[in-house]
């Protein structure tokens, strides 16, 4: 029995597991944090609960990509969701003005049509474009075609802003059409379509809620791994991965314990991982173009605890652009922040009438916080709490221009900055979504599962994409290379049959 030993609990770390533990070999989950999940854990104040990471998910009908993996993880029956508002479960606000975005192709262009009669034909071939660019991933349509179509591969090398922009005329639907960049945090001229692509698809089929929160999802795939033998540790940070001349030899745990594996697949960035190697058989230049790839934004969050039957229950997330458009709200200064921002409902109940708990997410750079780096959370001083509140109200005031009488409705909120966002979640710079996809900088901002290391593999978000289908996918790649392509088809094939 091979030994696989695998750095983070987050996401890509348990389904990795799973997939290996499944297949017979011996897996160790190493989390250097008290409670596993990464970015599926929650947190809870005054009894009330609330999300760090996985808001919401799509693709999860019966039938769909998402629910084909949840039934192979053996994860499906122990999660609940909740249908988001299939009419619009996601709503653009762009100067006051609405759009909703419906589920299914046909409802999402008639939907629009109501606002843009004009370009219906134009939003076929748009969607034309996005159901190709779904298909041709194999990966993402779990479907084993025989390589990705070259219409894949071209939207892979074109940004978001110019393909939307040669199919669809009108401007201010170009801009409506990225109405969800946060879900992704999209740029402008540098945002591959892909990207988009693969998100409007992943939610257009369906969007859920998970009721009770993400962190179901991280406790029911630790109960599938228990089930197949692996084993999940907490606060067992990795200090170091052991290496002799030619391969990985296993692990140090907590700067004494060292446990030996036949292979180290890292869950977490590319970055850190490379913190923790010391062996020549990483040459410099690949541990400058890793050290050198640029992160995603990270956020501040404020999350509200609402006054018991004093808010509706909102069942779509709502995107406010009061700066007239999505692009370029990672380009701030202190004089227009916020220019955009997320604000959506939890869902602590299926069917629920009221909110119990919201959040509010807008970007913000980690350098905005940079003073405090090195503190630990609870011991950052006055004027990082009073940065905090300041910064909060702020975004209170610009989401009560959309939502008049939310601050009514709060008993209270609580918030969130990059630095904590790095603290809980491990992630480099505390960024939302990893390594940043940039068209202009081709391969070198791309990380592959393999490393210079035969037997050292990344796995998780930054190798593919973020979000629960993302991190799957990411998830499959990765296992391939122990298991074949074609074992992990048949096996998900066969999970589905009944």
């Amino acid at each position: 029995m091979k030994h696989v030993i695998i750095i983070g609990s987050g996401l890509g770390g348990l389904t990795t597991g799973v997939f290996l533990a499944k297949n017979g070999y011996k897996v160790t989950i190493l989390e250097k944090e008290p409670t596993i999940g990464g970015c599926l854990q929650c947190f809870t104040r005054k009894g009330k609960k609330y999300e760090t990471g996985m808001h919401f998910i799509g693709s999860a009908a019966p039938g769909q990509s998402l629910r084909k993996l949840m039934r192979y993880l053996e994860i499906d029956d122990q999660i609940q969701l909740s249908a988001l508002d299939p009419t619009g479960y996601d709503v653009v606000s762009i100067d006051g003005k609405q759009y909703r975005f419906a589920n299914g192709r046909e409802a999402f262009i008639r939907q629009m049509c109501v606002d843009f009669p004009h370009e219906r034909e134009n939003l076929e071939h748009y969607f034309d474009l996005i159901d190709r660019v779904a298909a041709a991933s194999n990966l993402h349509s779990l479907k084993q075609n025989d390589s990705n179509s070259p219409i894949d591969i071209e939207c892979q090398l074109r940004s978001i802003d110019d393909v939307v922009g040669s199919i669809i005329h009108d401007p201010l639907l170009q801009k409506v059409l990225v109405g969800n960049l946060p879900l992704y945090a999209g740029e402008r001229g540098k945002t591959p379509f892909s990207t988009h692509a693969f998100i409007m698809d992943f939610y257009n089929q369906s969007a859920y809620r998970i009721v009770g929160g993400s962190d179901h999802i991280a406790t029911a795939l630790q109960r599938t791994l228990e089930k197949y033998g692996a084993q999940v540790l907490p606060r067992s940070q990795v200090t170091e991965i052991l290496c002799d001349d030619r391969r990985a030899t296993g692990v140090t745990v907590n700067h004494d314990t060292q446990i030996a594996a036949d292979y180290v697949i890292s869950a977490i960035h590319p970055q850190q991982t490379l913190e923790m190697l010391h062996s020549p058989l990483i040459r410099p230049a690949y541990r400058n173009r890793i050290k050198n790839i640029p992160n995603t934004v990270s956020c501040f969050v404020v999350y509200l605890d609402f006054k018991e039957g004093a808010m509706p229950y909102m069942n779509h997330n709502f995107y406010g652009y009061r700066s007239g458009t999505p692009w370029d709200c990672e380009r701030y200064d202190a004089a227009n922040w916020p220019k955009g921002y997320l604000y959506l409902h939890l869902c602590h109940e299926d069917n629920a009438r009221y909110a119990s708990t919201g959040e509010i997410i807008c970007y913000m750079w980690m350098k905005d916080v940079a003073q405090w780096a090195g503190t630990r959370p609870g011991h950052r001083g006055k004027d990082y709490e009073a940065f905090k509140e300041k910064t909060a109200e702020r975004l209170l005031e610009a989401v009560e221009r959309d939502f008049p009488g939310l601050r009514a409705s709060l008993n209270g909120y609580y918030t969130s900055t990059p630095l904590t966002y790095l603290d809980y979640t491990g992630t480099a710079e505390g960024c939302m979504y990893g390594v940043a996809k940039d068209i202009n900088l081709g391969a070198s901002c791309r990380i592959s599962d393999r490393t210079k290391i035969p037997n050292l593999f990344f796995t998780g978000q930054n190798i593919n994409s973020h979000g629960m289908l993302g991190v799957l996918v990411g998830t499959i790649v990765t296992c391939s290379e122990l298991l074949g392509t074609d074992t992990i088809y048949r096996q998900i094939f066969e999970a589905n049959k009944a």
